[in-house]
């Protein structure tokens, strides 16, 4: 079991909000493994198109078999909740019970296997682009986790393209998106106002620059030449391990023991931010799950401890260092917390991971839950990273935000300006 202690980050102390905006909320421990995916294979933020389906699945590992009920929610740009009603996005129900669920098979952690496709023969179509928020319950109405995503209408073309930043400064850590918006069927009248933009680095939405307005417009073209407010710090390749062989040390894995579970000991990293570059081909954060044993790596998998630990001697005041990735969504909490172990002078942490591949990095986390990517791994502008540039548009009098386009770009096209 994971050793209990304080947890210190100041993030935990919510500040009043003003408007209704809408925050996901972390599932419980007992809930591990969402992986949510819409037209890719990996799970990342879904962005789809009308018509496409989408599929949430998740493990509960408290052993219960519970009901799971699933709530769909329309959202502005913003987060704050549109003004359609349920009937108008949504053809069909929610408020559904999910039905598909399965038990684990031979493995030490016992666990519940749930899985959501949607459309299905009560959530029938998803009418409306724009922002959405798929809710899960509990059978007595308690909220257990939340997931966004995004639907598309294909109506605007997105080119987009990656370049080093043009301040000497950080011509070395940064990459700079700049794209351009352009739709021939729709008149995109006062863009300033109208047309809103949302700018990713690996389907991470926590770190999404959203206050872009267009410099110019040719036409029916609007062109984003931004240079510093369009930046992002390369990061490095994501760190890696691949424990698909639970009993064996294989991929970035030192040794394995065996107690309740199985027991996973990663070798020991150092940070990189003062290292050359060095590629290193990863999957962007992001993670697959895998058992070469088994016929179906949904119930067969086994639920392994992971043993991090890191060799940091910078000074971190009241800061701390967390383990960082997609494997829960990008959340800072106590479960990616490493802990100084005096006895071996370094930072440690322990936390239960489905067997697979996973990418993963170490972040160095400010008092006021700022995440500092860089600390620690470096950002390089050599970097590969994936970049999606999403555009929504409201029209005079329009009720909600539509997502008229999307484009998409990845580093390895960077260029000088």
């Amino acid at each position: 079991m994971l050793k209990s202690f304080t947890f210190s980050l100041i993030f935990f102390f919510i500040a009043p909000q003003i408007s209704a905006q809408i925050t996901e909320k972390v599932e419980p421990s007992y809930i591990q493994t969402v992986q949510f995916k819409g037209a890719t294979e990996l799970s990342e933020l879904p962005i789809i198109r009308l018509g496409q389906s989408l599929e949430l699945t998740f493990d509960a590992l408290n052993g219960e078999e519970a009901d799971y009920f699933y709530r769909i929610t329309h959202h502005n740009f913003d987060w704050t909740p549109s003004d359609l009603s349920k009937s108008e996005y949504l053809d069909g129900f929610d408020d559904v019970r999910i039905t598909e669920y399965q038990n684990s098979l031979n493995t030490l952690q016992i666990y519940s296997h749930y899985k959501l496709t949607i459309p299905n023969r009560d959530t029938r179509t998803i009418k409306k682009s724009g922002n959405y928020l798929l809710s899960i319950f509990s059978s007595n109405g308690d909220l257990i986790f939340t997931r966004k995503f995004l639907v598309v209408e294909d109506i605007a073309s997105v080119g987009v393209e990656i370049k080093r930043a043009r301040d000497l400064n950080v011509i070395d850590e940064k990459q700079v998106v700049q794209f351009t918006v352009n739709s021939q069927s729709l008149l995109l009248r006062n863009p300033k106002q109208s047309v809103k933009t949302l700018v990713l680095q690996n389907s991470n939405l926590k770190t999404a620059i959203t206050d872009l307005v267009p410099q110019y417009t040719m036409g029916n073209e609007l062109i984003y030449k931004y240079d510093k407010e369009a930046a992002f710090g390369g990061g490095n390749e994501f760190l890696a391990f691949d424990n698909k062989d639970e009993r064996s040390a294989s991929n970035g894995i030192r040794s394995i023991a065996v107690t309740d579970l199985y027991e996973n000991y990663l070798f020991t990293n150092i940070p990189r931010y003062n290292r050359p570059y060095t590629y290193n081909p990863d999957i962007n954060g992001n993670f697959v799950v895998r058992n070469i044993d088994a016929r179906d790596q949904d119930i067969e998998a086994e639920y392994v401890r992971m043993h991090f630990n890191l060799q940091y001697y910078e000074d971190l005041g009241d800061k701390e260092i967390h383990v960082y990735g997609n494997f829960n969504n990008w959340t800072i909490d106590e479960s990616t917390y490493l802990r100084y172990d005096s006895e071996s002078d370094s930072y440690r942490n322990t936390r239960l991971f489905k067997q697979g591949f996973y990418n993963y990095k170490y972040v160095i986390v400010n008092r006021d839950g700022s995440i500092d990517e860089g600390a620690i791994s470096g950002d390089f502008w050599q970097t590969e990273n994936d970049y999606t540039v999403v555009v929504y548009f409201r029209d005079l009098g329009a009720r909600y935000d539509r997502i008229i386009g999307i484009g998409r770009a990845n580093s390895t096209s960077i260029t000088n300006n």
